[in-house]
């Protein structure tokens, strides 16, 4: 729990009115001065930890009235749309405010601007076939949506993630060895038939999986390590026997049309996996003790470069949190696959990636873990790590996908990486002024600019 004072007024407000209390039966609930519950509601007086326990001890937990570590990045995420629309009027203060006593209608503004957006890349892309060549043609990323579903939960879902655990001791499964037992619960309990096949013979979910649910036969490509077999043989066992709690997630999330249910489940269904193979406390006292060492812990839990990140990524449990890490997945054209931050960090939905983050300098060192402490305009510190992934079969000739990952977090938390070992990290000279995308980045001498930033996003200097 935040045991810091804060002010969250309009939220305690509506979760009174939800009650169905006044002011004054809330007050007396709660062993204070109507006048007093009157000012924390107009945000003249902050809430203290006594007030919030008693508020929690009266209704239950209530992330969505204390959690507000996403404020920062939604009133970004509403300015980056401002600006998209040439619109500049309201301040940092008022976003804020917005995002913080109204998250519900900030949200909604941004699906808005989103299915605008949408809509007039369709234009474009239909000008083009037309022979228009002046308007460039660009698919809306539909996966956006469900990214925002992770990233409002601070990509951290609590309800897969405690149950996952839960079987993994009950199980008495073994870190690194877990395979053979989940094959072995596939087949007891579903009747599901787990089989290792020649890579051709895959053609499901990435080429890494496909079940068959008439014969009830789940083939698995053969190069896959044991620890990457364990986690898609995990993802069909979340759909089997988690598949009630997902359907419930995702209609909560407000997901109805098929592609972004089928999208949101394919998420949750891949989170309980890497929720069962990198059990939520065995992986952070690892990850805590070799001083958060990605190839080690890959080696440790059997699994590739990218699932130890993007685990790091979803270490959120209110008892017992992990560090605040941001993750992202890149390809060499710059289209962002993946994208999870459960912090104020944001990444841009508007005007692309900035070339001088370390991400892009991954493809051309493949193999090695690059490190960047970065600047963001607004003065901000980081520090990343960035390497290349690939997947697919082996061999001369075979076809396989190639992404750069990377993993950053405030610069204050670099010291508990060991990546940051024989670094300055204060040393001004060794930081990269880097932006969130030419179209809002507000640096205005940058020799990597690519297009002029948009109408209303005002210039730092660099």
């Amino acid at each position: 729990m935040n045991t810091g004072k804060r002010h969250i007024g309009l939220r305690l407000q509506r979760l009174r009115e939800q009650q169905g209390l006044n002011q004054a039966a809330l007050a007396r609930a709660l062993g204070i001065s109507p006048s007093y519950l009157n000012q924390i509601e107009r945000n003249q007086r902050p809430l203290t930890v006594a007030v919030q326990f008693r508020i929690e001890a009266l209704f239950g937990a209530q992330p969505a009235l204390f959690d507000d570590g996403n404020t920062g990045a939604l009133a970004i995420q509403l300015r980056e749309a401002m600006a998209d629309l040439g619109r500049s009027g309201a301040t940092a203060t008022e976003l804020k405010s917005l995002a913080g006593n109204f998250p519900d209608i900030a949200h909604l503004l941004l699906e808005l601007h989103r299915a605008q957006r949408a809509n007039k890349e369709r234009a474009d892309a239909l000008a083009l076939q037309l022979g228009d060549a002046a308007h460039p043609a660009a698919g809306p990323d539909v996966g956006d949506r469900v990214r925002d579903y992770f990233n409002r939960r601070q990509n951290h879902i609590a309800e897969l993630d405690d149950l996952a655990e839960a079987l993994f001791r009950e199980q008495g499964f073994v870190v690194g060895q877990v395979a053979p037992r989940i094959r072995q619960r596939l087949l007891d309990r579903h009747g599901v038939l787990t089989e290792v096949v020649d890579d051709g013979d895959t053609a499901g979910a990435a080429g890494k999986r496909r079940y068959d649910a008439q014969s009830r036969v789940l083939r698995l490509p053969g190069y896959l390590r044991s620890g990457q077999r364990a986690f898609q043989m995990a993802a069909q066992l979340a759909l089997l026997e988690q598949g009630e709690l997902i359907d419930r997630l995702i209609a909560s999330a407000g997901f109805d049309d098929a592609e972004h249910v089928a999208q949101a489940r394919i998420g949750l269904s891949n989170y309980f996996a890497g929720a069962l193979v990198m059990p939520y406390g065995e992986f952070l006292r690892s990850a805590a003790g070799c001083r958060y060492d990605i190839e080690w812990l890959a080696q440790h839990f059997g699994v590739g470069f990218e699932a130890i990140c993007h685990r790091l990524s979803t270490l959120h449990r209110r008892s017992d949190p992990g560090l605040p890490f941001f993750f992202m997945r890149v390809d060499r054209a710059g289209n962002v696959s993946k994208r999870h931050s459960a912090t104020d960090f944001h990444f841009s939905h508007v005007g692309g990636s900035c070339p001088l983050w370390i991400v892009y300098e991954a493809f051309n060192q493949p193999g090695r873990v690059l490190t960047q402490v970065a600047r963001m305009p607004d003065g901000r510190r980081h520090f990343w790590i960035a390497r290349q992934v690939s997947s697919g079969a082996a061999g001369y000739g075979k076809p396989r996908k190639t992404f750069a990952v990377s993993l950053g977090c405030d610069l204050r938390h670099a010291g508990h990486l060991v990546y940051s070992d024989g670094l300055d990290l204060e040393n001004p000279q060794s930081v990269t002024p880097i932006g969130p995308g030419c179209r809002v980045c507000e640096r205005g001498d940058c020799i990597q600019r690519a297009f002029p930033a948009l109408p209303g996003v005002a210039a730092v200097p660099q």
